[in-house]
């Protein structure tokens, strides 16, 4: 195992101006596991590409336990690296998959062996080492792929969208056999993945990207509750973060959030002082769906009421969620014009309610609204505040 350093890490492709990746820096802990989630093009599987010298650094170091390795051929950098695709030889058995690394190293036969099956033994293949890719199910020569890492015995586990190749249900079995194998072997990873909620279950810290920069790091939880960004914000949590364009305003003592409707939502006391250099200018407010509830007669501090127009139901089964414009608005009304053209018609906004709750298309309805965990962001920077 061993610490993963990077420094001022750059990418700029040949006949292109643009850099993929933008100087970034990350410090990866000796045994953590470290995810990089982002939307396509915002140079995280670039990035990992660099780690393991499957492409030239333009600019900048990366440091495997202690040594600068920028012109590291990859075979001798010490790392295995788990691809998308399982690239597994159709002619050979399981063990033979797993064990041929070894096998070009010149490992002894005795030892080739005992790695083999104690790997196999993890990932649940002892009972298929006979058998050949052909007669694996899809989660299974993802496993017998990571099995071909695991023998190595590698410094750094790299992973590349290993998951995306399979059906929504195995997907979940095998984050959780990611998530036990590492709790195993606790060597040192890095995993890229676009899907934040495999970032957000499988990662000691989540790294998000944006256009070749890194926008925020920290633990799921972290991210989740206290996003530094409104891309952040946004990416994190499923289905994603309400923004609702708003005017912060004093009512008495108080301070306020005007939306578009006129209606005036409370900032909690405790963020008063925060907030005031910001008020009376315009500014957005984020409310995630599950902040949302239909709780009539809801009194708690920091709650409050908000009318709505239902515009699509969902219903989930363990919950309902609603997508829905404010009451006496209209649909394009919410005030933020996209940014790719005027005119741009405005998203509606999502609630997760209780499935018990009759929330037709058409309809209105009440939701309260927890103010306590509301974020204000300034437009003018897209900074949470």
């Amino acid at each position: 195992m061993a610490q993963v350093s990077i420094r001022t890490l750059k990418k700029n492709y040949e006949n292109s101006d643009a850099l993929a990746v933008k100087g970034i820096d990350l410090e990866i802990a000796d045994g953590e596991f470290v995810v990089l989630v982002g939307p396509s093009g915002c140079g995280k599987s670039t990035t990992l590409r660099m780690i393991a010298g499957l492409e030239d650094i333009s600019s900048g170091e990366i440091d495997i336990g202690g040594r600068v390795v920028n012109d590291v051929p990859p075979r001798d950098r010490d790392i295995a690296m788990v691809f998308q695709n399982y690239a597994l030889y159709p002619h050979m058995s399981v063990f033979d998959n797993m064990a041929f690394g070894l096998k070009l190293r010149k490992f002894p036969k005795e030892d080739i062996k005992r790695r083999v099956d104690d790997a196999a033994r993890i990932l649940h293949l002892t009972p298929l080492l006979n058998r050949k890719p052909r007669a694996l199910s899809g989660g299974q020569r993802q496993r017998v792929a990571m099995g071909r890492a695991i023998v190595r015995n590698p410094k750094v586990f790299l992973f590349d969208e290993p998951l995306s190749n399979l059906d929504a249900k195995l997907r979940v079995q095998m984050r959780t056999e990611i998530k036990k194998v590492h709790n195993t072997v606790r060597t040192t990873t890095v995993y890229v993945t676009h899907d934040q909620v495999e970032a957000m279950t499988l990662a000691d810290r989540v790294v998000v990207m944006n256009q070749g920069l890194i926008e925020q790091v920290g633990p799921p939880q972290e991210l989740y509750h206290h996003p530094q960004t409104k891309f952040v914000a946004g990416f994190i949590g499923s289905p994603g973060m309400n923004f609702i364009p708003c005017r912060l305003a004093k009512e008495g003592e108080k301070l306020v959030v005007k939306l578009t409707n006129g209606v005036s939502l409370p900032v909690p006391a405790e963020r008063t002082a925060r907030y005031m250099p910001f008020q009376g200018k315009d500014m957005i407010l984020g409310i995630r769906p599950e902040h949302m509830a239909v709780l009539p007669g809801d009194n708690r501090p920091g709650f409050a009421p908000l009318d709505v127009d239902i515009d699509i139901t969902e219903p989930m089964g363990m919950e309902t969620v609603i997508y829905f414009y404010l009451a006496g608005g209209a649909p394009g009304a919410l005030g933020e014009v996209g940014k790719d053209g005027a005119g741009d018609v405005a998203p509606p906004l999502c609630a997760r309610i209780d499935p018990d709750v009759t929330a037709p298309p058409g309809g209105k309805l009440t939701l309260s609204v927890d103010m306590n965990n509301m974020h204000l962001i300034d437009p003018a920077t897209d900074k949470v505040v």
